[in-house]
């Protein structure tokens, strides 16, 4: 009997924002997008998060459905007035964001030091 899903994200706090890493170097099942979605969206639930970075330090490699589902987590931070930003993309999972425009869409960093200097 599984006690529910494993965290797929592991938080910090650093000087009020909160950083946000993936614990899978994939992210390709079903279950898997659907947990960091779940995950991603509980952070905004109450509004508490309004400064976010996502590290992609660890991921290699995702489904173009996590895609939309970080397309959905920027417009409820957007509508809560948070700040979201991106850093640490391999070069291999950035070529998705690249041919989608969408790296024109979310604010990305390749340190994690730069991306936390600019909230």
């Amino acid at each position: 009997m599984s006690s529910g899903p494993r965290p797929r994200l592991r938080l910090e706090d650093v000087d009020g924002v909160t950083v946000v890493s993936f614990t899978d170097s994939k992210i390709v099942t079903e279950d898997q997008i659907q947990e960091v979605g779940d995950q991603l969206n509980a952070l905004t639930e109450d509004g508490a998060k309004q400064k976010i970075l996502l590290n992609f330090g660890n991921v290699q490699y995702c489904s173009s459905t996590v895609l939309g589902k970080l397309v959905g987590f920027k417009r409820r931070i957007d509508k809560n007035k948070g700040k979201l930003k991106f850093c640490c993309i391999h070069p291999d999972l950035m070529i998705p964001f690249k041919l989608t425009g969408l790296d024109k869409v979310f604010e990305m960093y390749a340190e994690e030091q730069a991306a936390l200097d600019k909230f």
